[in-house]
């Protein structure tokens, strides 16, 4: 078994898709529905932005139910090239884990594996 995509449930696909692309580097692969449905490409990962109405988010990364793990070689220079894009970033995991949520409050973790 594998993962083969991820499902975001977001108010507005659309506007979610200037953040993916805009904000994280991704790159749309297709829109469906007249736009409703966008995926986007992050590195070896689709993401499929789709509407919905999800809960609120919670304020603290470790009380959220779930969060997408974004790997980098060099972590330094990503938050930088982040932060120039405008991505405030709300705190950590530990160190070398910086943590942001995306507008719609989905939570991610920047990491080096290394």
């Amino acid at each position: 078994m594998r993962i083969g995509h991820i499902e975001l449930f977001v108010r507005d696909p659309a506007a979610m898709k200037e953040f993916y692309t805009a904000v994280l580097g991704g790159e749309v692969t297709a829109e469906q529905a007249d736009g409703l449905l966008v995926w986007v490409r992050l590195g070896e990962v689709e993401i499929l932005l789709r509407p919905g109405t999800p809960d609120q988010s919670p304020d603290l990364y470790k009380l959220a139910r779930s969060a997408i793990v974004l790997y980098t070689d060099d972590l330094d220079a990503q938050v930088a090239a982040l932060k120039r894009r405008g991505l405030a970033f709300e705190g950590d995991d530990g160190p070398g884990c910086p943590t942001f949520r995306d507008p719609e409050g989905n939570w991610f973790q920047l990491v080096n594996p290394g």
